[in-house]
């Protein structure tokens, strides 16, 4: 297949730029989200785990020659046993040239779908170039964390049923180095390396994102401490679309 290496770099861009342009949809799609963030320092003398689980709903309009992508979260924040209720939004806007602008990001749990490191929406030659992919397409992906690059590869799983719904399944994984610091811990200096790695299953028929699996792993040394002391930080993210009848896991052909 032609262009491998820029499809899969135009296909994971998602977690810093935004999603391809794609075909509006004709209702909301609703989603079951869920995640866990953990973090232990030094041989666990410091750690904590948080939990989150709730529903979603992504909204896509056109006004003029713009799309409008909007996610709405309702979940419960759960950090070691204090649950409290919460909300998260996110809104990306895409002109006819495929240009995008995040107008709204109301998402510091990182569970909106339009934060993900795969796209919400493909556009119909994306996806169809994905259909016909049969070798691991290698790629290089700015790190969502600093300035450096992740280096991996992307892969087709198959084509499987979500629901009632074909789907197509894709796999990737990437890793790179890491130092500096976390946006959602701004008082840690890590140096190490970042792994990241998921999967997803996209609507055949309207290139709509069904299922994902993320899961991003910080493991490192804390650099602004006496001791270097060993760190590991993994965030995950799962979201499931609500479809008739419920969902079943998607099989692999």
């Amino acid at each position: 297949m032609k262009r491998a290496p820029e499809l899969a770099l135009t296909f994971l861009v998602l977690a810093l730029v935004g999603i391809p342009a794609g075909q509006a949809m004709a209702a909301d799609q609703r989603y079951l989200v869920s995640g866990r963030d953990s973090f232990v320092i030094g041989d666990g003398d410091i750690q904590s785990e948080v939990n989150y689980r709730g529903t979603q709903v992504l909204s896509v309009t056109r006004r003029g020659k713009t799309t409008r992508y909007s996610a709405k979260v309702s979940y419960v924040r759960d950090d070691q046993g204090a649950a409290s209720p919460a909300t998260a939004d996110y809104i990306v806007d895409f002109s006819a040239r495929g240009d995008a602008v995040a107008s709204a990001d109301h998402d510091p749990d990182y569970l909106t779908v339009l934060n993900q490191p795969f796209a919400a929406q493909l556009d119909a030659k994306t996806l169809g170039e994905l259909r016909q992919l049969r070798a691991p397409a290698p790629f290089d992906v700015p790190s969502p964390f600093s300035s450096t690059a992740f280096h991996g590869r992307l892969e087709r799983i198959g084509i499987g049923t979500i629901g009632s719904r074909q789907a197509l399944g894709v796999r990737f994984e990437a890793g790179g180095p890491m130092k500096g610091s976390l946006p959602d811990r701004p008082g840690l200096k890590l140096v190490g390396a970042i792994v990241m790695g998921g999967s997803a299953y996209y609507d055949l028929e309207t290139a709509l994102l069904l299922s994902l699996d993320a899961t991003v792993t910080i493991s490192g040394t804390v650099s602004n401490r006496a001791s270097k002391d060993p760190v590991t930080i993994i965030y995950r993210r799962t979201l499931r679309a609500e479809v008739a009848p419920p969902h079943t896991e998607a099989s692999r052909r």
